[in-house]
């Protein structure tokens, strides 16, 4: 169990431990969203979808509103900033979780937003603009991570991507059967596509369920599970660096 918890996270990685982490992700995406959408109204990491709507909000005189997205993208677009600096910051120092960081990072940001919610920190409208921001960010912070992991191979926090690659290999393939070319098809690649679209999904099921059910709790199995898979290689750093203080 251990080790498994540790290649999930692990600096260096292997294509299965990029596929498993994203379908891992994906799930944590998919319950953030649709979770999300019924705690604060908004999906968090549909950046199209809310860059489209201030153009029509602006289109149809609705400046406030629209002004009022902006921060939700500019926090989304910060998440993926801190993903970076946390991995980048790592590696100058030769850590062992420089992937790690920003899992444990989005943990606690997600128990941070729950505490919010569940309190009633966060009333009002502006309050639930500062919940739907720091959803943007968690969910930037996520998608910076496994972009930077998986070298843009991997998306987890929106399925566009996704969907649009499942249509391409499938494609491909049945092309190749057709014509009996060389479309360079890969069965590995559409069996890691499904799987993050699973995940997704799955996760979106289980999230939109425990939102309606238990509320903001929700957010802490989410939290506990990202913790977990960065705790190895964190507590490897501490304990490399508490040797050499001693």
């Amino acid at each position: 169990m251990k080790t498994a918890l540790r290649q999930l996270s692990a600096s260096h990685r292997t294509e299965q431990a990029d596929t498993r982490l994203g379908v891992v992700l994906a799930f944590v995406a998919g319950a953030v969203n649709a979770g999300g959408f019924l705690a604060v109204g908004a999906y968090t990491s549909h950046m199209t979808g809310m860059v489209a709507s201030i153009t029509d909000l602006v289109v149809v005189d609705q400046w406030r509103t629209a002004v009022a997205i902006i921060p939700h993208i500019l926090a989304f677009f910060a998440g993926s900033v801190l993903s970076a600096v946390l991995i980048n910051w790592a590696r100058l120092k030769h850590l062992a979780s420089e992937f790690a960081l920003p899992l444990m990072a989005e943990a606690c940001l997600l128990i941070v937003f729950g505490l919010l919610a569940a309190t009633g920190l966060a009333a009002g409208l502006n309050g639930l603009y500062g919940l739907i921001a720091l959803l943007c960010l968690i969910m930037g912070l996520q998608n910076g991570l496994i972009t930077k992991i998986s070298h843009a191979e991997i998306r987890t926090t929106h399925m566009t991507g996704v969907i649009t690659d499942l249509g391409i290999e499938t494609g491909r393939f049945l092309f190749g059967k057709v014509s009996h070319a060389d479309t360079r098809f890969s069965a590995v690649k559409l069996r890691r596509l499904v799987l993050l679209l699973v995940g997704f999904v799955i996760g979106g099921l289980a999230g939109a369920a425990a939102f309606s059910w238990i509320g903001f709790v929700a957010v802490l199995p989410l939290a506990a599970l990202l913790a977990a898979m960065a705790l190895l290689p964190i507590a490897d750093d501490l304990k490399r660096m508490f040797s050499k203080h001693r």
